[in-house]
């Protein structure tokens, strides 16, 4: 029986990607790094620091993961502040107050820092939906390991069973499998060159997924 919903953040609930990768370009360029569009959509739904490992062994850098990690933030904060394009995706907080109304239990299940959450959350008031947050930047493992829905679940008391996840990437789509989680495949606009093959639905619209419309 569904009792707990699984959300990302990026790409499932807003519209960061096109900030995102406005700020990773930004700081490819500050560390004069070429990042080829396959490279870069291999990075989605994975946290800052592992990719800027990635970035810092693949292009031999002299600066460290953590002072990418650092430009990309610093990018990523004035674009926040400064760029009027973001926004909700198209029907998720209907989706979202839906849910909440039905007695189901929200988790924020997100590779995005914990800084970057907060100002989501504050800016499009989506606290009071929501039991718990998690980011995937304060723990070991980043998706496609399983841990952050493992620990995500365990933030909503209830048995993996009972949850289901809402996933854009490829990466997050193997976490929550890898967790043995149930997965919808959301196809957003912004989340390119992505598998869904092992999603257990794959949804474009979040009607689709209304609380009155799950057959679990």
């Amino acid at each position: 029986m569904l009792k707990a919903v699984l959300f990302d953040m990026d790409g499932v609930i807003v519209d960061t990607e096109p900030l995102h990768r406005k700020a990773y370009f930004k700081m490819f360029d500050e560390v004069n790094i070429d990042v080829n569009e396959a490279l870069y959509d291999s990075f989605t739904g994975q946290a800052t620091l592992p990719i800027c490992r990635t970035l810092c062994e693949h292009f031999k850098l002299s600066e460290t993961p953590e002072t990418l990690v650092s430009i990309k933030r610093k990018h990523f904060k004035y674009l926040f502040e400064n760029d009027s394009s973001l926004a909700l995706l198209d029907g998720v907080h209907d989706l979202i107050k839906n849910y909440h109304e039905n007695g189901l239990t929200l988790v924020l299940a997100s590779s995005a820092s914990m800084p970057n959450i907060n100002r989501i959350f504050d800016r499009f008031d989506l606290n009071k939906y929501f039991k718990a947050k998690i980011s995937g930047a304060d723990l070991k493992a980043s998706k496609p390991h399983p841990e952050i829905f493992i620990k995500a679940a365990e933030l909503a008391e209830e048995h993996g069973d009972n949850c289901m996840v809402i996933e854009d990437s490829t990466n997050g789509i193997k976490a929550a499998k890898a967790a043995n989680i149930y997965c919808v495949g959301f196809k957003s606009p912004n989340s390119v060159n992505q598998d869904y093959s092992i999603a257990d639905r794959v949804i474009t619209s979040f009607d689709e997924i209304l609380f009155s419309k799950l057959s679990r």
